[in-house]
């Protein structure tokens, strides 16, 4: 998804710069991808909350029972949880990124 996200935002970036540009059609195909990935960006946040509400579950399970497997769960799901961060962050600044370039869209087509 990273790739295919980057590569499509280069796209973009190119055809803005391009005064032969389409962009009226651009503008329709950057809202159906805008949505696409605002999708793609609440699922990814959704899962990133369950293995948050996971990992402080598993933790609060060891606390309370000082089972080791409860917290051997709890580390498991801190390990899990940190690429799902990384991964919404660059979800979340993409879609900015997206925004930022629909607008620009928008102006051309203005003028």
């Amino acid at each position: 998804m990273k790739k295919y996200f980057s590569e499509y935002i280069a796209a973009m970036l190119l055809a803005l710069e391009d005064e032969n540009s389409d962009f009226e059609k651009l503008k329709r195909e950057m809202l159906v991808k805008i949505q696409f990935m605002q999708h793609e960006r609440l699922i990814h946040f959704l899962v990133t909350i369950l293995f948050a509400l996971l990992m402080f579950m598993s933790l609060i399970g060891f606390f309370i029972s000082e089972n080791l497997g409860m917290l051997a769960a709890a580390v498991v799901m801190l390990i899990l949880l940190v690429p799902y961060i990384a991964h919404y962050y660059f979800l979340e600044n993409g879609v900015q990124k997206l925004y930022c370039i629909y607008d620009k869209v928008c102006e051309k087509l203005d003028r």
